[in-house]
């Protein structure tokens, strides 16, 4: 899956010239009406506010904000042994790929996000920010994470968890110290502040539309504008998509009967294999910039002309067309001139004395 998900990816990235982030969330595999399937585990899901039967799906994936492909993923039990329905029944081999998946099943999912990151960007995958919910915004693992790449995420309203802003704060007290924005400003505020570990971060306080209240992002990039954050964090709604077309459309739930683990990774591998195909065929018949390094290569060639490059050369074509007539004077061509850059820096603020030295 992944050297499938890496030849798509570089047929995609030579099309893309936008920010490439990876996306890293979790969704609620029902299996409500087994019973026997092997480490089917108790979970809660978070869309229907509930607990089912079934697994979690940890995926990473990438996006350039138009398609998304999933590169890696981890199917997880429970830790704990009461909350498990069943526990591991087929005998393995300790040496076999299908042991190892046993044990990342039982595992934290915390504890395995750096590992699959770490693995993507050593395979060469081209991406500037890791995108992350509030679920995986814990200190320890941002710090982790920064070692390797950038990281953007909803920041955890809990009174446990503190950053240094002259002292040491929670997210509300925070919020309470930084001065606010006036009005019905979308973005209220900013603040950088020192995570516990000593990585810097800078978090951007945004209006709750669905009720009257705040989110926060937390970002390691700290130089990035406000509202720059809040856009690419918006990239992150691409895998909520995903996870409802592969329910929907791919049968991710339904589409397998079977009480075997090892056949519960295969079929999920098939499902993201089928959903890296869609994707790849989605972006070659929609995407405009079909001929993809071609289009980019054309694109650097050609270069934006300031506002001064073209009012220079529209008035002189134009005071090129009026002298071949004869009907005025080299005089009434310097007062056209002056009298249009006059207006043209009185309308935009440019400066007299760089207008006059380019004409």
């Amino acid at each position: 899956m992944l050297s499938l998900s890496i030849n798509i990816l570089d047929f995609i990235d030579n099309m893309s010239n936008k920010e490439k982030v990876l996306v890293l969330d979790d969704s609620a595999l029902s299996r409500s009406r087994s019973k026997k399937v092997e480490l089917l585990t108790r979970v809660f899901d978070h869309s229907d506010d509930k607990y089912l039967r079934g697994y979690r799906l940890l995926s990473l994936c990438w996006s350039d904000g138009t398609s998304l492909l999933p590169l890696d993923f981890a199917l997880l039990s429970s830790r704990k042994e009461h909350k498990r329905y069943q526990g591991i029944i087929k005998e393995v081999d300790k040496r076999s790929c299908g042991y190892k998946r046993r044990l990342e099943a039982l595992s934290k999912s915390t504890d395995l996000v750096e590992h699959m990151v770490n693995r993507l960007l050593s395979r060469g995958i081209n991406a500037q920010y890791l995108l992350m919910d509030s679920g995986y915004a814990w200190p320890a693992l941002i710090n982790q994470l920064r070692e390797h790449i950038h990281v953007i995420c909803m920041a955890r309203k809990m009174e446990t968890i503190y950053y240094y802003d002259g002292k040491w704060c929670s997210l509300n007290q925070i919020y309470r110290l930084v001065k606010k924005r006036p009005g019905r400003a979308r973005i209220l505020s900013s603040a950088l502040v020192t995570l516990k570990g000593g990585q810097q971060a800078k978090l951007v306080f945004v209006r709750d539309r669905r009720k009257k209240d705040w989110l926060s992002l937390l970002t390691t990039e700290t130089s990035l504008d406000d509202s720059e954050v809040v856009r690419l964090y918006g990239k992150r709604w691409d895998i909520e998509v995903f996870f409802k077309m592969s329910k929907q459309h791919l049968g991710l739930e339904k589409g397998v009967q079977t009480r075997d683990f090892d056949s519960q990774i295969a079929y999920v591998t098939i499902v993201m294999m089928r959903a890296l195909f869609l994707s790849l065929e989605q972006r070659r018949q929609e995407d405009p910039r079909t001929l993809g390094s071609l289009f980019r290569a054309c694109c650097q060639k050609m270069q934006d002309l300031s506002f001064l490059d073209s009012l220079q050369r529209i008035l002189q074509l134009a005071v090129d067309r009026l002298r071949r007539t004869g009907e005025f004077s080299e005089k009434v061509f310097q007062e056209l001139i002056s009298a249009v850059y006059g207006t043209a820096i009185d309308f935009f603020g440019l400066n007299r004395e760089l207008c006059q030295r380019s004409w």
